[in-house]
């Protein structure tokens, strides 16, 4: 039985649900790097406040104090803010690897499907093919057993029983 054209568009199907599911999880791969950046970001600000206040606290600079707690502050928001939209991200990065992971599965097993399908096609055709070589040989040693003359190809057996009816005319 040959591969349907409904399994083949069935695997079609799955590899296109696949790649979309692939490019899902790779615009959510690629916002929570975004988020983990500003994360990274909002640390750097966070230690070069502190450093500022350090700086200000030896040199009785009292706005460089202010803006050094002023910018730690901030950073602190900015990664409140922050922790919970990357904790979201990363759930929904899971729950789309998930997604993809099982888009994968079923297009393999489509697949599998198809190639099976194939081994089995061409199996059946070589034994096809064995079964007619078979045939061909058995008839062959048939037609030697009892006699009878090997049909030349250039020759077909009716032309000659023909050829013989009008040589006994004659």
């Amino acid at each position: 039985m040959a591969v349907s054209r409904a399994l083949r568009r069935l695997l079609r199907i799955r590899s296109l649900e696949e790649e979309q599911r692939r490019l899902a999880l790779e615009s959510a791969i690629g916002e929570l790097n975004r988020l983990e950046h500003a994360l990274a970001a909002t640390a750097e600000q966070d230690r070069r406040g502190r450093r500022l206040v350090e700086v200000s606290a030896r040199s009785g600079e009292l706005p460089d104090r202010l803006a050094g707690l002023e910018e730690t502050r901030a950073a602190t928001r900015h990664a409140a803010a922050l922790a919970p939209r990357i904790a979201m991200v990363e759930f929904d990065v899971a729950t789309l690897r998930q997604e993809f992971l099982g888009k994968r599965v079923e297009r393999r097993q489509a697949e599998t499907l198809i190639r099976e399908t194939e081994a089995r096609d061409a199996i059946e055709a070589g034994r096809h093919g064995q079964q007619a070589l078979d045939d061909w040989y058995r008839f062959r040693l048939h037609r030697a057993e009892t006699g009878a003359e090997p049909d030349h190809p250039a020759t077909p057996a009716h032309a000659t029983a023909g050829n013989e009816r009008t040589a006994k005319e004659t």
